[in-house]
């Protein structure tokens, strides 16, 4: 696989490389920029105009944090803390993940022949290996034991593969936000440690933002006798992923341990994530609530996914109706 400086040159090849902001109000400025972005051209952002790439490239542009990983400085937990954090089922599939992530958006960006989009999805492979980089750093400030690497090989289907990364970091994302508020209430995470993690957080929601514009984007450019079967493709992909997370996945850590790792954990993982009881309908409301509040510093011009906020307000719809039923006896 081919250096991300080959398809894109105006980031450092290393995350480390990135200049360390000067004091804290240059970060506390940064962090606002990566989180409120509104285009200067007035009227509507139709997909598949210029006018709406251009704004989505630069959306991404302009909202970049360049936070370095190296110089995150790490809490001290206390033994209790750490071994909840040690112990969550998440860490290995979370650091292959990211890499999966970057090798794939890096290889789709080379196909890409608008330069705005190029751009976008350069800089969103550069970033997921920055995420990657924090989760590597964090794995070995905490001690996390770890399965072996993988391999990571260019996919052959490359517009597959970044689809599939596209859409899991859609309905991953979502339901993280409301895990993420979650945790910082019930204090399962110190703020030290919440704090630390909420750029990455935030620039989640950035990249699925981007994903989500480039979709409509792509659909309004391609020729028509093209859709057919590219919708076929969003199906299939679509149907991949509800597999993928009815699936369990082993792994073998550094010592030899086994790990089975549930691939719907951002899902099914709340009971992990605190103490505290939240019903269904309840920690959907949170997931809604909370996605709506990431993205509200951004244009209402530009599109947000619509298919995990969808879902969610139909299981909330649905527990409450059962709840309120079974009030009735």
């Amino acid at each position: 696989m081919d250096s991300l400086s080959d398809i894109y040159t105006h980031l450092p090849d290393s995350v480390d490389d990135l200049p360390t902001p000067p004091n804290e109000q240059a970060i506390v400025e940064a962090d606002y920029r990566a989180r409120h972005w509104t285009c200067p051209d007035q009227g509507p952002l139709r997909p598949g105009s210029e006018e709406h790439k251009r704004a989505v490239a630069a959306m991404f542009r302009d909202t970049f944090n360049p936070y370095k990983p190296s110089v995150i400085d790490w809490p001290k937990l206390d033994p209790e803390t750490l071994h909840k954090i040690v112990s969550l089922p998440i860490w290995d599939i979370a650091v292959q993940t990211e890499g999966k992530a970057r090798l794939r958006m890096a290889a789709y960006a080379k196909l890409v022949e608008d330069p705005d989009m190029r751009d976008a999805i350069a800089r969103n492979a550069w970033e997921e290996n920055r995420h990657k980089e924090v989760l590597a750093r964090m794995v070995a400030a905490y001690n996390i034991p770890m399965a072996p690497e993988p391999p990571y090989i260019e996919p052959k289907d490359v517009e597959w593969a970044y689809m599939v990364t596209g859409f899991s970091e859609c309905i991953d994302s979502f339901f993280a936000f409301g895990m993420f508020e979650l945790a910082r209430r019930s204090g399962f995470f110190p703020q030290e440690l919440i704090d630390t993690f909420e750029p990455v957080m935030q620039e989640e929601t950035r990249h699925i933002l981007l994903f989500a514009n480039w979709l409509a984007w792509y659909r309004a450019v391609m020729p028509w006798w093209r859709r057919p079967f590219f919708e076929l493709k969003v199906w299939g992909v679509w149907a991949f992923l509800a597999y993928e997370r009815m699936r369990l996945v082993r792994t073998v850590d550094d010592k030899g341990q086994e790990h089975t790792q549930d691939n719907n954990f951002t899902v099914t993982g709340t009971k992990d994530m605190t103490n505290a009881k939240i019903s269904l309908p309840d920690f959907m409301e949170l997931c809604l609530s909370e996605d709506a509040r990431r993205f509200s510093g951004y244009d209402p011009r530009l599109l947000r996914p619509t298919t995990p906020p969808f879902i969610a307000r139909v299981i909330r719809n649905v527990g409450r109706c059962w709840e309120f039923v079974r009030s009735l006896y």
